[in-house]
């Protein structure tokens, strides 16, 4: 007998297709999965801008209710009857900013800063329109060596900024120390 051949004889060939249909199915349920994954994103995103969006008209109406009261109370101020209580008001308050600063602060800051060998002559104390501090000292000393240290000491020092020297006067019969007008910044501690 010869050998057997095999042969087929049906109209569709068998194939083994199983494998590649399950992997179809798992990759359709898996985009399935993602599609609706997305879908509801995209549905709270929604929602969340639309909270979004109403928060921000609510902010907007009352920006818009506070700037129309601001300016109905600025052109009550700005009547002529209500002048001299502005300016009342401005002074009181100036006087308190004045007022506020403390002298034993001043005097425990310029301590740390200044040497031994140089005397605190007078002190003033100015306010800028810019609500800066601005000491206006006159020192004095036996040489300028000591003053050139004090001064780079204020420049140095977290309590004081900018320090200048504006004017000098030597030594007289009456007052025996160099005599030297020293501005600087001041920022009190809070």
């Amino acid at each position: 007998m010869r050998g057997t051949l095999p042969i087929n004889l049906s109209s569709d060939p068998f194939r083994r297709d199983r494998p590649i249909i399950l992997l179809g199915w798992a990759g359709g349920a898996a985009l399935t999965g993602l599609f609706v994954y997305l879908a509801a994103m995209a549905w709270i995103q929604r929602s969340e801008a639309t909270d979004t969006r109403e928060a921000l008209q609510s902010a907007q109406r009352q920006l818009t209710s506070m700037n129309t009261e601001l300016a109905k109370f600025d052109g009550e101020l700005r009547l002529p009857a209500n002048a001299q209580s502005i300016e009342h008001s401005l002074f009181y308050n100036q006087l308190l900013l004045r007022k506020g600063i403390s002298w034993t602060g001043i005097f425990n800051d310029l301590e740390k800063v200044l040497p031994h060998n140089v005397r605190l002559i007078s002190v003033r104390p100015q306010v800028t329109s810019a609500n800066q501090i601005i000491l206006d000292m006159v020192v004095g000393s036996q040489s300028p060596e000591p003053v050139v240290d004090m001064v780079m000491r204020l420049e140095g020092s977290a309590r004081f900024g900018a320090t200048a020297v504006s004017s000098w006067l030597p030594p007289t019969q009456s007052e025996p120390l160099f005599r030297y007008r020293v501005t600087s910044n001041y920022a009190p501690a809070l």
